[in-house]
């Protein structure tokens, strides 16, 4: 099977099953403190992935520079990214943070066009984050409500964190120079990113009402390690180094979707033609965003071949 056919294989699934870990995360942290339910996941996670990794190539690469990197990585992706997650579905619906979290393919755009002055901001660019943040006011405006209550709005407002947070570490992780044994690095990342969600549960969980022997809170840990964690953040490293950015992040196309369904079904979550109309309205945001971002690098990557064939041509 040829390896572009592997990684978008890799992106169906990750589509399909970071979409149902919405629902698995909602309900595991209504029983158990969320930052230290999503350390013992990514850490035994991380345990998980390493082992594989070091069982296909037995090659590691343990030096400080990546290190340092996977390091930065795991804090933005799993410790602030997962973990911010984890924290803000104590107090907001699942299918509202997928809905908020599809917003990261805008957020890697902006991001890279921030990092690099070779790329500008197009017209396309701009009408899609207009387009995406239309579709941001209605999720408000179908939960106007709830915006009253304190802890739901810090739940929000975490997840906008997270999401950011998030398409800063994918952004940052392909400018890796490591390429000896990605699972292993997938782990290594788990591993910090989990390490340091342990140094953090104690000033921010409720350890009062804990009770991880609940089949509410074993099932969903099962769930989210082997799927969510293992096999969904493996594939994902393995999509990230196959393809570019603005392909991977297609995931969150289909991530809000199928966890705004999911929690109408199993939940009984709200959903209404706003939320409805939030979806499409974000989805063909960035959709245009990501379009701008491949025109613009287009014709960047022309002018830069142009340049660096001068000096030849002389």
């Amino acid at each position: 099977m040829r390896g572009n056919t592997k990684a978008y294989l890799a992106l169906v699934f990750i589509c399909i099953v970071w979409g149902t870990t919405y629902l698995s995360l909602r309900v595991a942290v209504q029983h158990y403190p969320s930052i230290l339910f999503a350390a013992i996941r990514q850490t035994i996670s991380a345990v998980i992935i390493m082992l594989i990794g070091y069982l296909v190539s037995r090659k590691t690469d343990l030096s400080i520079a990546n290190l340092k990197h996977q390091a930065i990585v795991g804090f933005c992706l799993i410790t602030v990214g997962n973990g911010l997650v984890s924290w803000g579905e104590r107090v907001i619906p699942s299918g509202v943070a997928a809905l908020i979290c599809s917003m990261m393919p805008m957020c890697a755009v902006i991001i890279n066009l921030a990092s690099s002055k070779r790329e500008k901001v197009n017209p396309q660019i701009i009408i899609g984050m207009l387009i995406g943040f239309c579709g941001v006011g209605l999720i408000f405006k179908d939960n106007i409500a709830d915006l009253g209550n304190s802890a739901y709005l810090t739940g929000i407002l975490s997840i906008f964190a997270a999401t950011s947070t998030w398409a800063f570490g994918s952004v940052y992780n392909k400018k890796g120079k490591s390429t000896i044994n990605p699972i292993f690095n997938a782990g290594l990342q788990l591993a910090f990113g989990g390490t340091f969600l342990y140094i953090l549960s104690p000033f921010i969980d409720d350890y009062s009402s804990m009770d991880f022997f609940s089949p509410d809170v074993i099932w969903p840990m099962l769930y989210l390690v082997t799927f969510g964690s293992v096999m969904a953040y493996t594939a994902y490293m393995y999509t990230l180094k196959e393809l570019p950015v603005g392909i991977v992040s297609l995931y969150a196309y289909v991530n809000p979707l199928v966890a705004v369904v999911l929690g109408y079904m199993v939940l009984n979550e709200q959903l209404t033609w706003l939320t409805a109309a939030a979806f499409v309205t974000i989805a063909l945001g960035v959709y245009i965003v990501n379009s701008g971002y491949r025109k613009q690098h287009k014709i960047t990557q022309r002018e830069l071949a142009a340049l660096q064939t001068v000096p030849d041509a002389e």
